[in-house]
């Protein structure tokens, strides 16, 4: 079993070695401060309040074979979590900044927001573990489904499908459900870490597999530093394992002011203020207002899916039954 390396233990390689090559993993924690709710938290998370609707269960509205039956609380958890409804935190920036220095081997994201992209993370350098609202297609025969329908269809609550005329299933974007399989981009990019020679894990608490064991892969002569609010995995285990236990916001700052970026990242920052990246973004609010506010609506448009379709769903035995009887 490992063991934590106790603080006082001098580092190997970091006085000594020079960065090329930077492997990155990111959770939600990066988009918290976005506004964006994480799913897992015991009392706040985005599942703990899903499970006081009438959902069958909480991860129903992320399960294939629940949305085959019922896609409108999904639609409607869309319609809240779309991309253009948040701006970049500070945290997706610091990526970009690496990408523009060359710096970024690749960085793996357990988020859906495709928040890195609207950072201007370049899309060939991101590996989306469990998928995103970047893409979307049928579920039946796989066909790619517009962009912009999509948009429209996710703006105003309604459930696309297929446009090939044998087909008409039902289409969702490019999320790994449960039930699903990782991306294959995921597959094709798991060994990568063995060529970086600097790992940063930002907001991730760790505990979903395969994505967990990600930091693992790299050598064990390769620094790892965590931008974390706690220590999560075995990082620390190590001797050049770098802990940074606070907001990833906070953290990154602390990281670019090190390394003298901290200019440069602010100002990559201040376009997020732009009507052009971000014209729906969200009014500043105290943090756990935001949060409060976001979750409470969240569930309330799930709820409230749910309750249409049973009325439609009452209706429709209502009918059935009185047709029978004349």
């Amino acid at each position: 079993m490992s063991s934590f390396v106790d603080e006082d233990t001098p580092t190997r390689t970091l006085n000594e070695r020079s960065i090329e090559a930077v492997a990155s993993y990111t959770g939600a924690g990066i988009s918290t401060s976005a506004g964006i709710p994480d799913f897992r938290s015991p009392d706040t998370g985005l599942y703990a309040n899903l499970a006081k609707s009438d959902l069958p269960y909480a991860e129903a509205v992320f399960d294939i074979a629940y949305f085959r039956s019922n896609p409108a609380p999904f639609y409607a958890l869309a319609h809240e979590l779309y991309p253009s409804r948040y701006r970049p935190t500070i945290s997706h920036f610091f990526i970009r900044l690496l990408s523009d220095k060359g710096l970024l081997l690749k960085l793996f994201t357990q988020n859906i927001d495709c928040l890195e992209r609207a950072a201007g993370v370049p899309g060939d350098k991101i590996v989306e573990a469990h998928g995103s609202f970047a893409t979307q297609r049928c579920i039946e025969c796989r066909t790619p489904y517009p962009d912009n329908l999509m948009k429209e269809a996710i703006k105003e609550r309604k459930v696309p499908h297929c446009f090939e005329s044998q087909c008409n299933g039902l289409v969702k974007p490019n999320i790994v459900f449960f039930g699903e399989p990782l991306p294959e981009n995921f597959h094709r990019n798991k060994t990568v870490p063995r060529e970086a020679d600097l790992v940063i894990v930002m907001g991730t608490s760790l505990t979903v597999q395969p994505f967990a064991s990600l930091p693992e892969f790299c050598d064990e002569e390769v620094p790892r530093v965590l931008l974390n609010l706690e220590q999560v995995g075995g990082l620390g285990c190590r001797t050049d394992d770098v802990l940074v236990l606070d907001e990833c916001d906070v953290g990154v700052r602390k990281l670019a002011s090190a390394l003298g970026w901290l200019d440069q990242l602010e100002a990559l920052s201040r376009i997020a203020d732009s009507d052009e990246l971000a014209p729906a973004r969200r009014s500043a609010q105290p943090k756990d207002e935001t949060f409060d506010d976001e979750i409470t609506r969240i569930t309330n448009e799930v709820q409230k899916s749910l309750n249409i379709a049973e009325d439609h769903c009452d209706n429709t035995r209502t009918f059935l039954e009185t047709d029978k009887i004349n």
